[in-house]
């Protein structure tokens, strides 16, 4: 039984680590300078109100496929974060696992709304739907080991990729 949670922990660890992959390396060199220090998790979901957006996107109506990345790069480094505490305290529980799965699934939600008709934004509704989906069920890390889900991963992760953003894998 442990063992099964451990691999279940380490499969949800590496879907949110192929979305870590998911981000723009140069962004602080494009920026001119490195984000300041006191960037926190609310900050990683500006894109989804459209009056954080920057002003190209606000004027379009959405976040680029590239912003989309970039943030859920950030959102996906937090949550990935958290799981790892978990884990190194003890042997995460089904508890652990829901709550890693839902806080997963309204960020990829509102980055999903944040870039209206983008092929990421298309690619991240399903990968939001299956960690909500997994995240409601009795064993949410049972329930996140299923095609969909990672099939839902792996799209996004392509299409950051096609996207110009580099990904390391």
């Amino acid at each position: 039984m442990n063992h099964s949670r451990i691999a279940s922990a380490v499969l949800i660890l590496a879907a949110t680590t192929a979305l870590t992959a998911c981000g723009d390396p140069d962004a602080a060199t494009t920026a001119g300078s490195t984000p300041p220090a006191s960037t926190s998790a609310a900050a990683t979901l500006a894109p989804a109100s459209p009056t954080a957006a920057p002003a190209s996107s606000a004027a379009m109506g959405a976040a680029s496929d590239k912003q989309l990345c970039t943030s859920m790069k950030q959102a996906s480094d937090e949550l990935k974060a958290e799981l790892v505490k978990i884990a190194t305290a003890g042997e995460p529980t089904p508890a652990d696992f829901k709550k890693i799965l839902t806080e997963l699934g309204k960020r990829v939600t509102a980055l999903a709304s944040a870039g209206g008709e983008s092929k990421v934004a298309a690619a991240l509704r399903p990968f939001g739907a299956e960690a909500a989906k997994a995240a409601a069920a009795a064993d949410p890390a049972s329930a996140a080991d299923n095609p969909a889900y990672l099939k839902a991963g792996r799209d996004v992760t392509a299409l950051c990729e096609a996207a110009g953003v580099d990904l390391v894998l």
